[in-house]
């Protein structure tokens, strides 16, 4: 059965309005550790001692993988061109748990392993991820939960606070990525 030419014609010109989601920015956005494990490292703990970082819950606003920017005390807009690679509460996790794994010299479990042994178990919530057009800063702040054995469990606000030169993709990920390594450090010794 062939078409008409009137179903090409108006195939044809729709297809240039059909579109499958926003154009993707020229380079996405990660977290990098400032402290790492060595390649190679092994290490065997007894029951109960390695610690399992969860992904941290987060609000609406970071639930996404844009940057968001407290334009006002009230509102809030997300950086043009910048987006995640994933989301900042995995990215962040992901950095936490490699710098806790550096700085105590515990193995540490990831939400999908700690059916092994959980051991101490860091969650939390993440407040903020994103930049404050007011200060120039970027900001990560985060609540963090820590579930010892026996029942005892302790929380901490840790915040950081890093200047942003302009607001533009490349040195927000900069500054974020330094205020998120802080956090990350100060939970870990918090918890050693």
């Amino acid at each position: 059965m062939t078409k008409s030419p009137w179903a090409i014609a108006a195939a044809v010109m729709l297809s240039g309005c059909i579109s499958f989601g926003a154009k993707p920015p020229k380079q996405l956005l990660t977290l990098t550790p400032a402290q790492t494990v060595a390649p190679g490292a092994a290490q065997n703990v007894g029951a109960g001692e390695a610690i399992t970082v969860l992904w941290p819950s987060v609000s609406t606003e970071l639930a996404t993988a844009r940057v968001p920017v407290q334009a006002t005390p009230t509102a809030v807009a997300y950086l043009k061109d910048a987006q995640w690679v994933e989301a900042p509460n995995r990215l962040f996790a992901r950095l936490l748990g490699e710098t806790i794994e550096a700085r105590t010299g515990r193995p540490v479990l990831s939400g999908r392993q700690f059916a092994f042994d959980p051991g101490m178990r860091v969650s939390g919530q993440l407040l903020k991820f994103g930049v404050d057009a007011a200060t120039s800063s970027a900001i990560v702040s985060f609540d963090a939960a820590v579930a010892r054995s026996g029942g005892n469990i302790q929380t901490r606000r840790f915040e950081a606070r890093v200047p942003v030169s302009e607001i533009k993709p490349e040195p927000v990920g900069v500054a974020l990525n330094r205020a998120a390594n802080q956090v990350a450090a100060e939970v870990a010794d918090w918890i050693k």
